[in-house]
């Protein structure tokens, strides 16, 4: 079955009841064209499926972590098929055996995978790993969720941005695409994860960045010049109409029209990098939070 086609996958994918798992497909909307092409029709249905285990879990985020683990099983790495790698982790989404052991000893996963239940087998790893998400709050906390799974900011990156990557915008009203320099930017910025605040900072040679020395920069990496402030980056655009939804890279802000104090660059998934202040590191964050001061998003490069 991983040699079918994938074209149509989307609409042949099957969310039927499992005993013990929650009836019904998961959130993350159908698959864009980058999904389709990149993700194994098996593996596809089987991040759909086990998405639905867990309320609230998008198949997509599941499916950024098979990416990022195993390339969706293809890696020829070693503890992939067989064994473990450096870390002691083996299968395609990368269990330690003890945390394996533990969900599989707190879930009862589904009927079709190993006998007894494996961290090689595709199917029993995949809802494992929804399972062990789902234990982590990841309908409501999916960074922690996702750090959870591997104590990396920068991973945490990657999976909220590979999981933008495999959603559809059509009949969904999520993020839509990047620009290649929205996306490059973002790269960028993934690498700067940990780098710690300096104000009037412009990068690691002077010893950290502020805000928008940050944004300035990933978009240097991706061949834009911006003007160096909050403000001035602002005032440059082009502003993103209200309403619209974001794309990976937009630069968000924060203020108002005449004192913009600060700006990030949005990731996807309601996430972003920033640069947040004194005393604190270049992280992921929310872009909204209750109380916040948003005032509006540019597009640079469109």
């Amino acid at each position: 079955m991983m040699g079918a086609a994938a074209a149509g996958v989307a609409e042949r994918v099957l969310c039927l009841p499992v005993v013990g798992w929650f009836l019904g497909c998961s959130s993350g909307g159908s698959p864009s064209q980058t999904a389709l092409d990149d993700i194994p029709p098996d593996y596809l249905n089987l991040y759909m499926q086990a998405a639905a285990s867990c309320p609230g879990l998008s198949w997509t985020t599941l499916a950024a972590i098979g990416k990022e683990e195993s390339d969706h099983g293809r890696s020829r790495l070693p503890g992939v098929v067989s064994g473990v790698n450096e870390a002691g982790a083996g299968g395609p989404m990368q269990f330690l055996a003890t945390t394996f052991a533990d969900v599989v000893a707190h879930h009862q996963l589904p009927a079709g995978g190993a006998n007894p239940p494996s961290l090689y087998n595709p199917q029993d790893a995949v809802y494992a790993a929804a399972a062990y998400l789902c234990d982590n709050h990841v309908a409501t906390d999916l960074t922690g969720a996702i750090f959870a799974y591997n104590h990396s900011d920068a991973y945490v990156a990657q999976v909220v941005t590979q999981a933008t990557q495999y959603s559809s915008t059509s009949g969904f009203g999520a993020d839509t695409a990047p620009s290649d320099a929205g996306y490059a930017a973002v790269l960028y910025a993934q690498g700067q994860i940990g780098i710690p605040y300096l104000w009037g900072g412009d990068g690691p040679a002077e010893g950290g960045f502020d805000c928008s020395g940050l944004t300035r920069a990933a978009y240097l990496a991706a061949g834009i010049d911006l003007p160096r402030t909050a403000q001035t980056q602002y005032e440059a655009g082009p502003v993103v109409p209200p309403g619209e939804p974001l794309q990976i890279g937009d630069l968000v802000y924060y203020g108002t029209a005449t004192n913009i104090h600060h700006v990030a660059i949005y990731i996807g998934n309601g996430q972003m990098i920033t640069a947040p202040g004194r005393g604190k590191v270049v992280k992921i964050a929310p872009y909204r939070w209750q109380g916040d001061d948003y005032f509006g998003a540019t597009r640079p490069g469109t």
